[in-house]
Protein backbone atom coordinates (compact mmCIF):
# COMPACT_ATOMS: atom_id res chain seq x y z
CA UNK A 1 0.00 0.00 0.00
CA UNK A 2 1.82 2.86 -0.59
CA UNK A 3 1.81 5.75 2.04
CA UNK A 4 -0.44 8.86 1.80
CA UNK A 5 1.12 12.62 1.43
CA UNK A 6 0.74 14.62 4.57
CA UNK A 7 -1.85 17.30 3.41
CA UNK A 8 -0.10 20.04 5.61
CA UNK A 9 3.27 19.37 4.03
CA UNK A 10 1.87 21.75 1.35
CA UNK A 11 2.18 24.23 4.18
CA UNK A 12 5.76 24.19 4.50
CA UNK A 13 7.23 23.48 0.79
CA UNK A 14 7.33 26.38 -1.70
CA UNK A 15 4.81 25.65 -4.32
CA UNK A 16 6.79 26.43 -7.90
CA UNK A 17 3.16 26.68 -9.61
CA UNK A 18 1.04 29.29 -7.36
CA UNK A 19 -1.05 30.37 -10.04
CA UNK A 20 -1.96 28.02 -12.57
CA UNK A 21 -4.89 28.20 -14.75
CA UNK A 22 -6.79 24.61 -16.21
CA UNK A 23 -8.36 25.46 -19.60
CA UNK A 24 -9.62 23.03 -22.40
CA UNK A 25 -8.64 22.82 -25.78
CA UNK A 26 -10.77 22.41 -28.97
CA UNK A 27 -9.37 21.70 -32.56
CA UNK A 28 -12.46 23.39 -33.76
CA UNK A 29 -11.70 27.05 -34.70
CA UNK A 30 -13.39 30.08 -32.71
CA UNK A 31 -15.97 32.11 -33.90
CA UNK A 32 -14.16 35.39 -35.54
CA UNK A 33 -15.01 38.49 -37.80
CA UNK A 34 -13.90 38.44 -41.08
CA UNK A 35 -10.74 40.34 -40.77
CA UNK A 36 -9.21 38.14 -37.99
CA UNK A 37 -8.98 34.84 -40.01
CA UNK A 38 -5.70 33.57 -39.00
CA UNK A 39 -3.53 31.21 -41.66
CA UNK A 40 -4.21 27.74 -40.14
CA UNK A 41 -2.35 24.73 -42.03
CA UNK A 42 -4.51 22.03 -41.16
CA UNK A 43 -6.87 20.66 -43.54
CA UNK A 44 -10.42 22.37 -43.90
CA UNK A 45 -13.65 21.22 -43.04
CA UNK A 46 -15.61 21.72 -46.22
CA UNK A 47 -19.39 23.55 -46.14
CA UNK A 48 -21.63 20.86 -47.56
CA UNK A 49 -24.50 23.14 -47.75
CA UNK A 50 -25.61 25.21 -50.79
CA UNK A 51 -24.05 28.35 -51.75
CA UNK A 52 -26.70 30.95 -52.13
CA UNK A 53 -28.36 29.99 -48.95
CA UNK A 54 -29.13 32.89 -46.14
CA UNK A 55 -30.28 31.72 -43.06
CA UNK A 56 -33.47 33.43 -40.93
CA UNK A 57 -30.66 35.26 -38.92
CA UNK A 58 -28.91 36.55 -41.47
CA UNK A 59 -32.01 37.58 -43.50
CA UNK A 60 -32.91 40.17 -40.76
CA UNK A 61 -29.60 41.52 -39.99
CA UNK A 62 -29.65 42.30 -44.19
CA UNK A 63 -32.40 43.91 -43.37
CA UNK A 64 -32.11 46.07 -40.49
CA UNK A 65 -28.28 46.91 -42.19
CA UNK A 66 -30.31 47.65 -45.71
CA UNK A 67 -32.76 49.94 -44.32
CA UNK A 68 -30.64 52.07 -41.71
CA UNK A 69 -28.04 52.22 -44.96
CA UNK A 70 -31.17 53.59 -46.92
CA UNK A 71 -32.59 56.08 -44.20
CA UNK A 72 -28.64 57.42 -43.74
CA UNK A 73 -28.42 58.04 -47.78
CA UNK A 74 -31.65 59.59 -48.00
CA UNK A 75 -30.85 62.19 -44.93
CA UNK A 76 -27.55 63.17 -47.23
CA UNK A 77 -29.66 63.69 -50.17
CA UNK A 78 -31.69 66.10 -48.23
CA UNK A 79 -28.69 67.68 -46.17
CA UNK A 80 -29.98 66.43 -43.03
CA UNK A 81 -30.97 69.13 -40.03
CA UNK A 82 -29.72 71.96 -41.80
CA UNK A 83 -31.62 71.11 -44.74
CA UNK A 84 -34.73 70.66 -43.25
CA UNK A 85 -33.67 74.09 -41.14
CA UNK A 86 -33.54 75.48 -45.12
CA UNK A 87 -36.51 74.12 -46.73
CA UNK A 88 -39.05 73.48 -44.38
CA UNK A 89 -40.45 70.38 -43.43
CA UNK A 90 -42.75 69.39 -46.24
CA UNK A 91 -39.50 69.61 -49.01
CA UNK A 92 -37.46 68.08 -46.60
CA UNK A 93 -39.90 65.19 -46.25
CA UNK A 94 -41.24 64.72 -49.93
CA UNK A 95 -37.63 64.55 -50.72
CA UNK A 96 -36.28 62.21 -48.26
CA UNK A 97 -39.56 60.22 -48.86
CA UNK A 98 -38.96 60.00 -52.95
CA UNK A 99 -35.40 59.59 -52.66
CA UNK A 100 -34.80 56.44 -50.69
CA UNK A 101 -36.55 54.37 -52.91
CA UNK A 102 -34.48 55.67 -55.32
CA UNK A 103 -30.97 55.29 -53.72
CA UNK A 104 -32.25 51.66 -52.36
CA UNK A 105 -32.16 50.61 -55.94
CA UNK A 106 -28.72 52.95 -56.66
CA UNK A 107 -26.61 52.06 -53.77
CA UNK A 108 -28.26 49.00 -51.98
CA UNK A 109 -26.97 46.65 -54.77
CA UNK A 110 -23.49 48.05 -53.59
CA UNK A 111 -23.48 47.36 -50.77
CA UNK A 112 -25.37 44.06 -50.26
CA UNK A 113 -23.65 42.38 -53.33
CA UNK A 114 -20.38 43.63 -51.73
CA UNK A 115 -20.94 41.27 -48.64
CA UNK A 116 -22.58 38.18 -50.48
CA UNK A 117 -19.51 38.29 -52.39
CA UNK A 118 -17.42 37.66 -49.58
CA UNK A 119 -20.02 35.36 -48.37
CA UNK A 120 -20.15 33.08 -51.39
CA UNK A 121 -16.32 32.72 -51.97
CA UNK A 122 -16.17 31.92 -48.43
CA UNK A 123 -18.51 29.11 -48.30
CA UNK A 124 -16.99 27.52 -51.38
CA UNK A 125 -13.87 27.30 -49.88
CA UNK A 126 -15.51 25.41 -46.71
CA UNK A 127 -16.46 27.92 -44.57
CA UNK A 128 -19.52 28.87 -42.50
CA UNK A 129 -20.01 32.85 -43.46
CA UNK A 130 -23.09 34.99 -42.68
CA UNK A 131 -23.66 38.64 -42.49
CA UNK A 132 -24.19 40.30 -39.18
CA UNK A 133 -24.99 44.10 -38.95
CA UNK A 134 -23.23 46.26 -35.95
CA UNK A 135 -26.35 47.83 -34.44
CA UNK A 136 -23.66 50.50 -32.51
CA UNK A 137 -22.41 51.21 -36.40
CA UNK A 138 -25.86 51.81 -38.13
CA UNK A 139 -26.97 54.12 -35.16
CA UNK A 140 -23.88 55.94 -35.58
CA UNK A 141 -24.14 56.49 -39.07
CA UNK A 142 -28.01 57.51 -39.23
CA UNK A 143 -26.66 60.20 -36.21
CA UNK A 144 -24.15 61.93 -38.44
CA UNK A 145 -26.53 61.53 -41.70
CA UNK A 146 -28.91 64.01 -39.67
CA UNK A 147 -26.34 66.12 -38.51
CA UNK A 148 -23.95 66.72 -40.97
CA UNK A 149 -25.88 65.12 -44.03
CA UNK A 150 -22.77 62.80 -44.89
CA UNK A 151 -22.88 59.42 -44.61
CA UNK A 152 -19.97 57.65 -42.72
CA UNK A 153 -21.31 54.27 -41.67
CA UNK A 154 -19.74 50.68 -40.45
CA UNK A 155 -23.20 48.99 -41.24
CA UNK A 156 -21.83 45.51 -40.80
CA UNK A 157 -19.86 42.41 -42.07
CA UNK A 158 -19.74 39.25 -43.42
CA UNK A 159 -18.93 36.74 -40.23
CA UNK A 160 -16.57 34.20 -41.32
CA UNK A 161 -15.48 30.67 -39.55
CA UNK A 162 -13.42 28.12 -40.46
CA UNK A 163 -9.43 27.37 -41.65
CA UNK A 164 -8.35 29.09 -44.90
CA UNK A 165 -4.98 29.90 -46.19
CA UNK A 166 -3.59 33.05 -46.85
CA UNK A 167 -4.45 32.84 -50.39
CA UNK A 168 -8.10 31.70 -49.86
CA UNK A 169 -8.27 34.30 -47.35
CA UNK A 170 -7.27 36.52 -50.04
CA UNK A 171 -9.88 35.46 -52.44
CA UNK A 172 -12.52 36.02 -49.76
CA UNK A 173 -11.16 39.51 -49.20
CA UNK A 174 -10.91 40.71 -52.76
CA UNK A 175 -14.65 39.48 -53.36
CA UNK A 176 -16.01 41.95 -52.42
CA UNK A 177 -14.46 44.61 -54.16
CA UNK A 178 -14.32 43.28 -57.81
CA UNK A 179 -18.21 42.55 -57.21
CA UNK A 180 -18.21 46.76 -56.97
CA UNK A 181 -15.74 47.25 -59.49
CA UNK A 182 -17.72 44.68 -61.94
CA UNK A 183 -21.47 46.86 -61.02
CA UNK A 184 -19.42 49.69 -62.41
CA UNK A 185 -18.18 48.90 -65.40
CA UNK A 186 -21.72 47.39 -66.22
CA UNK A 187 -23.63 50.48 -65.09
CA UNK A 188 -21.39 52.59 -67.74
CA UNK A 189 -22.91 51.12 -71.32
CA UNK A 190 -26.16 50.35 -69.04
CA UNK A 191 -26.61 54.01 -67.61
CA UNK A 192 -25.62 55.21 -71.41
CA UNK A 193 -28.56 53.32 -73.15
CA UNK A 194 -30.97 54.14 -70.35
CA UNK A 195 -30.05 58.05 -70.45
CA UNK A 196 -30.65 57.25 -74.51
CA UNK A 197 -34.13 55.91 -74.34
CA UNK A 198 -35.62 58.17 -71.36
CA UNK A 199 -33.55 61.69 -71.82
CA UNK A 200 -32.99 61.33 -68.47
CA UNK A 201 -30.77 64.99 -67.43
CA UNK A 202 -29.71 66.59 -64.19
CA UNK A 203 -30.91 70.31 -66.17
CA UNK A 204 -33.52 70.66 -63.97
CA UNK A 205 -31.79 70.29 -60.05
CA UNK A 206 -35.95 69.90 -58.89
CA UNK A 207 -37.35 66.25 -57.59
CA UNK A 208 -41.02 68.59 -57.82
CA UNK A 209 -42.06 70.01 -60.79
CA UNK A 210 -45.40 71.77 -60.57
CA UNK A 211 -47.35 69.39 -58.85
CA UNK A 212 -45.38 66.38 -60.75
CA UNK A 213 -41.96 64.13 -60.02
CA UNK A 214 -39.30 64.86 -62.50
CA UNK A 215 -38.38 61.26 -63.48
CA UNK A 216 -35.65 62.51 -65.91
CA UNK A 217 -34.07 63.99 -62.86
CA UNK A 218 -34.25 60.61 -60.48
CA UNK A 219 -33.60 58.27 -62.83
CA UNK A 220 -30.12 60.49 -63.48
CA UNK A 221 -29.16 60.44 -59.79
CA UNK A 222 -30.30 56.73 -60.45
CA UNK A 223 -27.48 56.08 -62.54
CA UNK A 224 -25.00 58.51 -61.21
CA UNK A 225 -25.09 57.40 -57.52
CA UNK A 226 -25.06 53.76 -58.66
CA UNK A 227 -21.45 54.52 -60.59
CA UNK A 228 -20.72 56.58 -57.57
CA UNK A 229 -21.08 54.03 -54.65
CA UNK A 230 -19.76 51.23 -56.66
CA UNK A 231 -16.35 52.77 -57.61
CA UNK A 232 -16.11 54.65 -54.10
CA UNK A 233 -16.78 51.24 -52.39
CA UNK A 234 -14.66 49.31 -54.24
CA UNK A 235 -11.69 51.83 -53.63
CA UNK A 236 -12.48 52.67 -50.10
CA UNK A 237 -12.55 48.90 -49.35
CA UNK A 238 -9.25 48.14 -51.20
CA UNK A 239 -7.03 50.25 -48.90
CA UNK A 240 -4.46 48.51 -47.08
CA UNK A 241 -5.40 49.60 -43.39
CA UNK A 242 -7.21 47.83 -40.79
CA UNK A 243 -9.86 45.87 -41.40
CA UNK A 244 -10.88 46.54 -44.71
CA UNK A 245 -9.94 44.51 -47.48
CA UNK A 246 -7.02 45.66 -49.24
CA UNK A 247 -4.84 44.54 -46.43
CA UNK A 248 -5.64 41.22 -46.31
CA UNK A 249 -5.48 41.12 -50.51
CA UNK A 250 -2.22 42.92 -50.27
CA UNK A 251 -0.68 40.19 -47.37
CA UNK A 252 -1.71 37.45 -50.19
CA UNK A 253 -0.59 38.79 -52.84
CA UNK A 254 1.17 42.41 -53.87
CA UNK A 255 0.30 41.38 -57.54
CA UNK A 256 -2.90 41.41 -57.18
CA UNK A 257 -3.22 44.44 -54.78
CA UNK A 258 -1.79 46.78 -57.54
CA UNK A 259 -3.68 45.26 -60.08
CA UNK A 260 -7.23 45.87 -58.26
Amino acid sequence: MQPQRDPRAAMLERDPYTRVSHVQTTARPVFQGFWDIPNYKQPIEHHTGRLWHFSEEEKRHLLLATAAFTLALGLMVTGGIFGLLRTGFTTWFITIVVMMPVMLFAVGPAFILHEIGHKVVAKKYGCWAEFRADPKGLKMGVAIAAVLGVVFMAPGAVMVAGLVTRRQNGHIAIAGPMVNFGLFLVGIPLGAVIIAITGANGDINAILVGNSLNYKLLIWLMIKFWLTANLVLGMFNMLPFGPLDGLKVKAWSEVAFWAM
